[in-house]
């Protein structure tokens, strides 16, 4: 994980439940739950990070202001932790990819940007996408009014469903129908992957753009003549 002073612990439990108006007992409930992971002390003794209390206070929001239900708040902290991962692991890379190239001299094989992933390719018109989802094309297009997914447009304004956009509703329908989510915590855990879906990119694109960066500041070392070059043509 980022390694910045929001994740460093230092509240023990009494003074974080303090913080966010909580019993230490809830905190321990959603540790074990996996909602909240905080650290230890040598002595194990839990120490919570200013990342945990806000977190804490989102599951305090979620279930007190929006009414989600403890299945729809474990959703939404498990792609919160995802996330926080995501940008820990971007962090490890580009410093992997920097010290590999400092160390070896060498550059990375380019790979090919700019692609558009093949999931996020609109092909479905919505009574297929309807189908493959087992819903009614009307709940289709409240899903989009509610932002949960957005479809593409073919140039006749027809909206047409991605691969992804059928995960994404093939998600929605375990939240309700299997976990009982209500439409706010819906919102929130879709809200959340698209977000993660965004970080992802971004990582991958950051990572390619660093790599090809690197690769031609390298190659042009390279064919820089050297000195000896230059005193031979004198």
């Amino acid at each position: 994980m980022a390694s910045d002073s929001k994740h460093r612990p230092v509240y023990v439990i009494s003074v974080a439940a303090e913080l966010v108006d909580m019993h230490p007992q809830t905190l321990r409930l959603y540790e074990r739950k996996g909602l909240i992971r905080p650290g230890r002390s040598t002595g194990k003794t839990r120490l919570y990070s200013e990342r945990d209390i806000e977190h804490l206070r989102e599951i305090r929001r979620l279930t007190q202001e929006l009414g989600v239900n403890l299945a729809g708040v474990e959703e939404v902290m498990r792609l919160q932790h995802e996330l926080d991962d995501l940008q820990g692991e971007f962090e490890a890379e580009i410093t992997r990819i920097e010290d590999e190239l400092r160390d070896r001299a060498l550059a990375l094989p380019s790979s090919e940007g700019g692609r558009t992933d093949p999931r996020d390719r609109p092909v479905y018109v919505i009574s297929i996408a309807a189908e493959l989802v087992d819903m009614h094309p009307q709940t289709l297009r409240l899903y989009e009014r509610k932002q949960l997914i957005s479809p593409g447009r073919s140039s006749g304004k027809t909206r047409l469903y991605s691969e992804r956009d059928i995960e994404h509703l093939r998600e929605i329908r375990r939240l309700t129908q299997e976990l009982g989510v209500n439409l706010a915590g819906v919102e929130e855990i879709m809200r959340l992957r698209h977000e993660l879906d965004g970080a992802r990119s971004n990582l991958e694109g950051n990572v390619r753009r660093i790599q090809d960066d690197l690769s031609e500041r390298m190659t042009r070392l390279r064919t820089l003549p050297s000195p000896e070059d230059g005193e031979r043509e004198d």
